[in-house]
């Protein structure tokens, strides 16, 4: 009876633990204001809290087949979740210009992408401007 019990906290704990996660991620990703910062937030969500909430059905359920499936779709997602968040952080790091300089690894190499700055941009451009200008 008592082993009952503190099953059933336990599992209640792992699932309050798990849904404060997935909650505190909703707040990031409404909150931060650079994608890579957002998705941050929604990666840490999706593992942690994914991985609370399904040990506490878990533990609720006990060792069974259930289970067994249950703790291969926590290791599933821990596997999947960071490479999908990778490959669109480096999607976004690739467009975006405004990040600056990043290094980007192909083929085991590590090579230098050096992205323009917004200010360099327009003083090229005005400086292309003013030479046009005085030859006519």
């Amino acid at each position: 009876m008592i082993g009952e019990w503190i099953r059933v906290l336990v599992s209640f704990g792992l699932t309050v633990v798990g849904v404060a996660f997935m909650v505190a991620a909703v707040f990031g990703v409404n909150r931060f204001n650079h994608a890579l910062n957002r998705m941050h937030a929604a990666a840490l969500g999706d593992t942690l809290g994914l991985l609370f909430v399904i040990l506490g059905t878990i533990i609720m359920r006990g060792l069974s087949m259930d289970s067994l499936k249950l703790a291969m779709v926590i290791i599933f997602f821990w596997i999947a979740s960071p490479v999908c968040s990778h490959m669109i952080s480096r999607l976004e790091a690739m467009t975006d210009e405004s990040l600056g300089e990043i290094t980007v690894l192909e083929k085991n190499n590590a090579v230098r992408v050096e992205k323009p700055d917004m200010e360099k941009k327009e003083k090229k451009s005005s400086a292309k401007k003013k030479k046009g200008g005085k030859k006519r």
